[in-house]
């Protein structure tokens, strides 16, 4: 009987360090993967979501401009034609 729980033992230690073992990998399968991803978007022109609202925001704002200036410009060539 104690040779059989032996046997357990040394089958739960295995296993537990194989679980280890595996975790251990893919920590550094991640952390490889993201380096390789991170270095990927550093060399294309991706552009941060602040950027991106702020010239949204300047885009929005120069449509609205265009519009007014439109609408003064057609009421002034209403008045003179």
């Amino acid at each position: 009987m104690q040779t059989r729980s032996r046997l357990f033992d040394d089958i739960s230690q295995l296993m537990t360090n194989a679980m280890g073992v595996a975790q251990g990998a893919r920590e550094e399968a991640e952390t490889a993967m993201k380096s390789m991803l991170d270095r990927w978007m550093a060399d294309r022109d991706f552009v941060s979501r602040d950027e991106f609202d702020a010239v949204r925001a300047m885009a929005q704002k120069a449509r609205e401009e265009n519009d007014a200036l439109k609408a003064r410009l057609d009421a002034l060539e209403r008045e003179g034609g």
